[in-house]
């Protein structure tokens, strides 16, 4: 089956500011599904990112002007000009609503799964943050562990009825975390405002093992967040998790939140990291971004994404050995040693953490992304937080 049965095409001659697009802009690059739909499976043509609008918004709650987002932000990324790199972009235009919204979500499934299968990286351009749930189920498929990472200053949870909530913007966590087969190792959620989130989801957080970090931790140490975007497979990023001023273009925006260029570096570090495969952009409303502002900023972090993304180091750890600096240091009263890496590459950081009582032969460790400062930690004879929550989901 052709993807091209879930898409509606674009008009590029709407998004040109000028009389043309220059050389260098996205505009003269980008593949783009007007008249004929980009083929993904040319070894000389296929593309390595494609970017995916989805008109859709009956899951955006108190959001209603969602399904507007993606052909509003291409009027500026499309005139934003390239790194110096050469981009292998293909936009594939815009995912149909669906009869239903479960159509849509079939449709996003189906397509993010085929595109990672094929080593292509989507970029969402949605449509409200339920729309993680269709991307999270595109790696159902692939029968491997999944590690989610969203950026949200809530927690999208149903504490009070778990198990039996309607799917929407406000509650999509749920059912991915209950969602069967289980496929999830990981959820990480970063940028949270502690009141706007209650006691009860944080200690739920804590009991599964999930990361958590509050938007305080990040305030001037954005790099703290880089090792959960790197450990991650896909990103969903929230515009609501951007401050108003910088970002009005969300009914339900905060005072409070990111600053646009601390969105633009989560995004490149999404980019950066060898692991991401899918990265989702939701609850941008043009509705109430009259002067573009919001649009702008959701292209300058799309622009992000994709420089990160060319500058890729491909420093999947202890390949080559001789490419990372190995660390060995052992806790006070412990029989074990807490192995740390680092890539000669990028200065990146991993932590070894055994698989106990692992019946694989093949799969003896796991290499969890960390900072310098657990490796820190751990010689000063303390147990880094973030090996412990890895060593309990491991058994």
């Amino acid at each position: 089956m052709s993807l091209s049965v879930f898409f509606s095409p674009i008009t590029v001659q709407d998004f040109i500011s000028g009389s043309a697009f220059y050389n260098s802009q996205f505009g003269k690059s980008i593949q783009a599904y007007e008249d004929v739909f980009p083929d993904l499976e040319d070894p000389e043509t296929k593309p390595q990112l494609v970017l995916i609008g989805v008109e859709e918004e009956r899951g955006a709650v108190n959001n209603e002007g969602t399904k507007k987002s993606a052909n509003a932000v291409r009027k500026y990324l499309y005139n934003l000009y390239q790194g110096d790199y050469n981009v292998k972009i293909a936009d594939l235009g815009n995912i149909k609503a669906g009869e239903s919204l479960t159509d849509t979500y079939f449709a996003i499934k189906t397509v993010v799964e085929e595109l990672v299968k094929q080593d292509i990286v989507p970029i969402i351009i949605g449509g409200g943050q339920d729309l993680t749930y269709a991307q999270y189920m595109g790696y159902e498929g692939l029968e491997q562990r999944v590690e989610v990472a969203v950026i949200d200053s809530r927690f999208d949870l149903d504490q009070d009825n778990a198990d039996n909530t309607a799917l929407n913007s406000n509650t999509y966590l749920n059912h991915i975390i209950l969602h069967q087969p289980d496929y999830l190792f990981n959820l990480s959620n970063m940028a949270y405002q502690t009141y706007l989130v209650s006691k009860e989801s944080i200690n739920m957080y804590d009991k599964l093992f999930f990361s958590t970090m509050r938007i305080g931790m990040m305030a001037g140490k954005l790099d703290q967040a880089e090792p959960l975007i790197r450990a991650a497979d896909m990103v969903s990023f929230d515009i609501g998790a951007i401050r108003a001023s910088e970002a009005p273009g969300n009914a339900n925006a905060n005072p409070n939140g990111l600053y646009g260029d601390e969105a633009c570096q989560l995004a490149r570090y999404a980019g950066m990291s060898d692991k991401c495969s899918s990265f989702g952009l939701y609850e941008y409303n043009p509705t109430f971004d009259p002067m573009g502002h919001t649009a702008s900023l959701v292209a300058q972090m799309i622009w992000c994404f994709i420089d990160g993304y060319y500058n890729r180091k491909n420093d999947a750890p202890l390949v080559p050995k001789s490419a990372y600096i190995i660390y060995r240091t052992t806790l006070e009263n412990d029989d074990y040693e807490l192995v740390f890496v680092k890539s000669k590459k990028s200065d990146r950081w991993w932590m070894q953490v055994p698989y106990f009582g692992s019946k694989s032969v093949n799969e003896r460790y796991y290499w969890v992304p960390c900072r310098y400062e657990d490796y820190q930690l751990a010689v000063a004879g303390d147990m880094p937080d973030l090996w412990w929550k890895t060593h309990q989901k491991l058994q």
